[in-house]
């Protein structure tokens, strides 16, 4: 294996190609380490040591530092991580460890989701949005009905009517204020049909 380039990725670090192809991104004080250099040969145990030790390390600790930041989904984590173009092995591996310790948990972060936005975004929305984060749905689905067993007949009517009251919403308003707290609504996911059956029964 032959060191074909070396480009400077940023001040602390650059990407290493090996026989043509994009192999991994290193800190400039690691070249030195681990023999790097332009055209020169790379073992195959200083290969697999950066890849199977180094670069997992590597992209173990970068996602606990995410995670202190915020919450993550599996999905969102590996996007995150693909960006610092980590290799799909250290990924694998970041992955593993941190959800070995329940750092990373999609039951939780979906269950923790669905009830803060319960009161102000629609069933369909909310399904939507931890769709989009990479939830599927075989964890979603559950923990939806489970949350939503205990809710009104009709939730729906009673999360609309506590964003008109938050928002009041009054039929003596000016129409074009109207408009605005029923779009307001609307952008949370709620059919139209849905905010004016309420408005019709309620005020």
């Amino acid at each position: 294996m032959i060191v074909s380039d070396i480009l400077e990725l940023d001040k602390k670090r650059s990407k290493v190609f090996i026989d043509g192809e994009f192999a991994f991104v290193m800190y400039k004080g690691e070249f030195r380490e681990y023999g790097i250099k332009l055209e020169a040969e790379i073992s195959d145990e200083t290969y697999e040591t950066i890849i199977s030790l180094l670069l997992p390390k590597r992209a173990t600790k970068r996602a606990m530092n995410l995670l202190q930041k915020r919450d993550y989904t599996e999905a969102k984590l590996r996007e995150k991580l693909s960006e610092g173009l980590y290799p799909q092995e250290a990924i694998d591996a970041a992955i593993e460890y941190v959800k070995s310790y329940h750092y990373l948990d999609d039951e939780r972060y979906a269950r923790d989701y669905i009830t803060y936005h319960m009161p102000t975004k629609s069933k369909n929305r909310i399904v939507q949005d931890l769709s989009n984060k990479g939830i599927k749905k075989d964890i979603l689905i559950p923990i939806l009905e489970e949350l939503y067993e205990d809710e009104d007949l009709d939730p729906e009517a009673s999360q609309i009517e506590a964003l008109l009251q938050k928002k009041h919403y009054s039929k003596d308003l000016e129409y074009k204020e109207q408009q605005k707290i029923i779009a307001f609504i609307l952008r949370r996911g709620f059919s139209l049909e849905k905010i004016k059956s309420v408005i019709n029964f309620s005020y």
